[in-house]
Order: C-alpha cells, then sequence, then structure tokens
C-alpha cells in the first residue's frame, strides 16, 4: 500500500517537531542538525522511532537544512548527498512495516534575485544534489517544507523532480493578516495553490509559525481553493524564551488538540506537528484519529 492508498482510506499522520527533540536529547544550538545524522545517528534514529511509537504513519528525515545552500553555512556543502543519503537511511531503519518516511527539504534561509544573490538555476541545483540523496536513502516521498517564497518552492519542486521520479508534496508557510493569509513574500492561498496545482504536485498544504486554531481557518481557505490531499502541521502556539535559555511554546496538548476533529472537519487529509510538538501531542493526534475513522 502506497501513502496515497492510506489517505484514502484515512486522515494519515505525520510526526511532531524535530529541532526541540533533537535539542532535548543534547543538541548544542548553532552546530549542524544534518550533521548529527553521521556523528550521533542513534539519537536521530531514537527520536524517529518515538514518534512511530505514538502513532506516526510518516515521519520526517532530519534534513529540513539539507540543501547546499544551507549546509553551506557551515562549509558541508561538499557533503549535500552523503548526510541527506544518511537521513533517509536512518529513518528507514526504524521504519515499521506499512508506514512512511518522507525526505523533509527546508527553505535555504537566502533570498533569489533581486531580494537577494541567488539565481533561480542556483537553487534549483542545490535541490537537485538534496532530492538525490534523499531518494537513494530510499524515501518514500520528498516535502518541501516551511516555504515562505513560492518562487523557491517551484525551484525547489523543479530542482528536486531532475533528481528523482518520488512524489513530491509541497507546504507553504502562511502569516495570518486581517485581509486574509500570506507568506512573508505577500504570496496569497489562491496564488499559491494555482501555481502548484500547474506544476502536478500531487498532495500541498501548509505548516509553521500558525497554532492549531489558527490553521483551522486556513485549511478552510485553502479547501474552498482545491480538491487536492492538504498538509496541515500547526505549531504549538507561540515560542517564548525562558531567564535559563530554553524555548516553551504557548500550546500544550490538550489545547492543541481540541482542534484536530475540526481540521479533520476543515478538509485536511495529513495532520502532524511543527515547532514545539512532540511525540505526546502525536499520541493524542493518533487517538483522534482512530476515532474519527470509526465514525
Amino acid at each position: 500500500m502506497t501513502i496515497f492508498d492510506l489517505m484514502k482510506e484515512r486522515v494519515v499522520l505525520l510526526d511532531g517537531g524535530f529541532g526541540t527533540e533533537l535539542i532535548r536529547q543534547g543538541f548544542p544550538p548553532g552546530t549542524c542538525p544534518e550533521l548529527w545524522n553521521v556523528e550521533h545517528p542513534e539519537v536521530v534514529k531514537k527520536i524517529h522511532k518515538s514518534y512511530f511509537d505514538a502513532g506516526s504513519d510518516a515521519v520526517l528525515t532530519n534534513s529540513f537544512g539539507g540543501s547546499k545552500i544551507k549546509l553551506s553555512s557551515y562549509a558541508l556543502e561538499g557533503r549535500c548527498f552523503e548526510l541527506n543519503y544518511a537521513a533517509a537511511k536512518i529513518a528507514n531503519e526504524v521504519k515499521p512495516k506499512g508506514r512512511y518516511v518522507g525526505g523533509s527539504m527546508g527553505p535555504t534561509g537566502k533570498f533569489l534575485q533581486p531580494q537577494g544573490p541567488y539565481s533561480k538555476e542556483e537553487f534549483e541545483e542545490a535541490f537537485s544534489e538534496q532530492a538525490k540523496g534523499l531518494s537513494k536513502g530510499k524515501a518514500d516521498f520528498l516535502l518541501i517544507e516551511t516555504q515562505y517564497d513560492l518562487k523557491e518552492a517551484l525551484c525547489a519542486l523543479r530542482g528536486a523532480r531532475r533528481s528523482t521520479d518520488l512524489p513530491i508534496f509541497v507546504t507553504m508557510t502562511f502569516n495570518r493578516l486581517p485581509r486574509g493569509f500570506f507568506t512573508m513574500m505577500g504570496n496569497s492561498v489562491s496564488q499559491c495553490i494555482e501555481e502548484l496545482e500547474k506544476e502536478g504536485v500531487p498532495v500541498l498544504g501548509t505548516n509553521c509559525t500558525l497554532d492549531s486554531e489558527e490553521m483551522v481557518e486556513l485549511i478552510k481557505a485553502m479547501r474552498e481553493k482545491t480538491s487536492l490531499p492538504l498538509i496541515a502541521q500547526a505549531n504549538a502556539g507561540k515560542p517564548s524564551l525562558s531567564v535559563e535559555g530554553r524555548v516553551s511554546y504557548s500550546q500544550g496538548v490538550e489545547d492543541y488538540v481540541r482542534y484536530i476533529p475540526q481540521l479533520i472537519e476543515n478538509g485536511a487529509t495529513l495532520i502532524g506537528g511543527c515547532c514545539g510538538t512532540n511525540p505526546d501531542y502525536i499520541k493524542k493526534m493518533s487517538e483522534i484519529i482512530k476515532k474519527s475513522s470509526v465514525s
């Protein structure tokens, strides 16, 4: 059974936040998360397993910042294929039968011309190399995620398609403004959906920034514009920093999961968590999905 077959049967459960879980396992902020795929694979594996154990149908690889451009800030661009291949391989090593591994591809953190120095060709090449590593490591699908610029998302999509025949999903990140939901670069919901549909993306959606209550409204707006399967991965509210330097999020488990049934009702096909969520959130979401499947 493919992940597409599962989507036809019921809501698919993704995993939750990865970066916050890495930090809980001793990862020092400011260093490269993808390097832990080769230096501390047992820690990465443990996090993936905790999400599978909590009920995730699919986990996302530890490769969010694995494009050549993003890795260049750590002088690791030459290890792009190696680190992404390792990311997919590790997740597959703990994948139970009938579950899936998605290759995570986050933004470069840079801007395209004229706002920044990079050409579309340079972006495409950076994502192409990343997709090659994830594909060779046996990811079941790729997820181009947390995209705040539609132009970059399209570069990532085209670059990835040069290297793989895997299905490629895309999630955009929106802010809630008085006039509606827009990305940081001013892309509207309808513009994003129209362009991604034109490119033949089989699954699209949204993640990050918004909490689960805000995402209920956004998914409703997206469902009105498309019949494609929709991904929803909300943050656990807003982050805050304690005096000791610890990051915490404003939405606890119970408040977060209150909105999951409505998210499903409004048309989300795949649901997971983003920043601040952990296996406890996913376990509760798994219980809700089971109940909604029975009813």
